[in-house]
């Protein structure tokens, strides 16, 4: 019988990317991991023994916490929050077990940023339309959920980069940028890890409105459409970003769920 604290990594692969995904707590030994350096998408790293640091960073909210091999170290986690009245579950199985998990991503450690003031920090033009709220989106979901983006004139950018240590993306001769027909949001894909069936579909939506490809997906030209938009509904690029939110939440889950899915009016309509 499972236990009432236990999520299972096919549980837990259905929350992922998703807004009601909870927070990820890696707490795997410093050998364990060094000898295995990935992570689920979306968890932090933090010591099993600083209970109450994490507490702090966990803020009431809802956690998942993986070890190894789910077993003594985020069992024991999970039950001490449990008592101090946080909703929290260990992975069954661990890292072991998701490794096996088909179609469960892994980001290499090396692929995040380091952080600035506890979280990442990235810098790219003002005025989003496609890739710069596709790839912050990605950014939130899947890599650091905190992650701040800053947008700035396209010529300070760089500047910006150096002198706040931000990662520039989405802006010529910088790492995080195009790749030949591909866009950004393929090389973030490609660079942490993360092409799973359902971002490859959604890639390809996003490449084909960002580079004009409209015969790559029929949905690009929706999603320029609702992207111009969006970005001439919004003055302040941040609100646009928490629009672009919903939408990319929205694009998501017909990627992985809804794709096969068509409408008709009357409902009962025979061909």
């Amino acid at each position: 019988m499972a236990a009432p604290n236990e999520i299972t990594p096919a549980q837990l692969l259905r929350l992922i990317g998703t807004p009601n995904a909870p927070v990820l707590v890696d707490i795997c030994i410093d050998e364990d991991f060094a000898a295995d350096p990935f992570l689920i998408p979306g968890s932090f790293r933090h010591p099993h023994r600083d209970i109450d640091g994490l507490k702090a960073r966990l803020d009431g909210r809802r956690c998942v916490v993986i070890c190894q091999k789910g077993i003594k170290l985020s069992q024991g986690m999970a039950a001490w929050l449990r008592n101090d009245g946080i909703e929290a579950e260990y992975l069954q199985g661990g890292m072991f077990a998701w490794r096996t998990l088909e179609n469960a991503p892994r980001i290499p450690a090396s692929a995040l940023p380091a952080p600035v003031g506890g979280s990442t920090l990235w810098v790219t033009r003002h005025r989003p339309k496609i890739d710069r709220i596709a790839c912050p989106w990605l950014i939130r979901r899947f890599a650091d959920p905190k992650a701040r983006i800053l947008y700035v004139s396209p010529s300070e950018v760089a500047g910006v980069a150096d002198r706040f240590g931000a990662t520039p993306f989405d802006v010529e001769d910088v790492f995080w940028s195009h790749r030949g027909p591909l866009c950004t949001f393929d090389t973030m894909l490609d660079e942490f890890g993360l092409r799973t069936p359902a971002l490859d579909r959604l890639s390809l939506v996003v490449r084909g409105a960002d580079t004009n490809r409209h015969d790559l997906a029929p949905e690009a030209a929706g999603l320029l459409a609702l992207s111009v938009g969006l970005s001439r509904q919004f003055k302040d690029d941040h609100q646009q970003l928490e629009a672009g939110m919903t939408l990319y939440d929205a694009l998501y889950r017909w990627a992985r769920d809804g794709q096969g899915e068509g409408h008709d009016w009357p409902a009962d309509r025979t061909a």
